[in-house]
């Protein structure tokens, strides 16, 4: 862990669906769960969290892969590409299922929630764990989703590309929240391919609800909307996005 980069951050562990894992917390007022990337909690997914925290929010950022702190190298990508693919946490291949992990996600944000009050909680979710921001719709407490670019399953084929990780029956609590009126913010660059079909899936799952920011890459490597290739409009999107779902003066 590099101490200068979570500086001010507390580590805590949470147990939920037989599922432990440690997660950093910082801030006041509602709560937001940043979900990290690959291939962890880096300086740039701290950064962006910490933007967050000084918009009035409460931030718990899961380590679910990685290590905390340490910066992206081909070395960390390929050692948390390695986990997730063979995890039985996450279901990198697998098209119409949620990932296991998502349980002990809506249970942190269920805990989160009675602690810091406020209509509910937020979620942004990024690359690997794009999905499981929408995942976690199907509990109440979940009002503020965000998608930056929602790349599982791996997008191998055209099933695993438009899919977006829910399972059939949490597809269906998804429209109906979103049909009551739960908005959903998903961000992306153009050319990402890693991000397959899915902005038209979710077009076709929540209609009017679901709100596309859709970028122009300005390189073929773009994919990281809030981090590696921060989109500063974007990044503000998101806080604004953030502070009205969750009433944040």
């Amino acid at each position: 862990m590099t101490a200068s980069v979570l500086d001010g951050w507390v580590r805590e562990d949470f147990t939920a669906a037989g599922i432990t894992h440690g997660w950093y917390r910082r801030g006041e007022g509602p709560a937001v769960i940043v979900i990290h990337e690959l291939p962890g909690i880096t300086p740039r997914v701290t950064a962006f969290a910490d933007e967050v925290v000084a918009a009035g929010m409460t931030v718990a950022m899961p380590e679910l892969v990685g290590t905390a702190g340490e910066a992206p190298s081909r070395g960390a990508l390929a050692r948390s590409l390695a986990r997730v693919c063979i995890s039985r946490e996450f279901s990198t291949w697998a098209t119409g299922q949620t990932s296991p992990v998502v349980a002990w996600l809506r249970a942190l944000g269920r805990s989160l929630h009675l602690e810091c009050g406020g209509p509910g909680v937020g979620a942004v979710g990024m690359c690997f764990s794009g999905g499981f921001a929408l995942a976690m719709m199907v509990d109440d407490t979940m009002v503020a989703p965000v998608l930056s670019q929602p790349s599982l399953p791996l997008p191998i084929g055209s099933r695993r590309s438009a899919d977006l990780g829910l399972s059939a029956d949490d597809r269906v609590v998804v429209a109906q929240r979103a049909a009551d009126g739960c908005s959903v913010l998903a961000l992306r660059y153009r050319d990402d391919r890693a991000v397959g079909t899915r902005f038209d899936t979710l077009r076709d799952l929540l209609g009017d609800a679901v709100e596309a920011v859709e970028l122009d890459s300005r390189r073929s490597s773009d994919h990281s909307v809030l981090t590696e290739q921060r989109d500063d409009a974007a990044v503000t999107r998101v806080i604004e996005f953030l502070r009205g779902r969750l009433g944040v003066a």
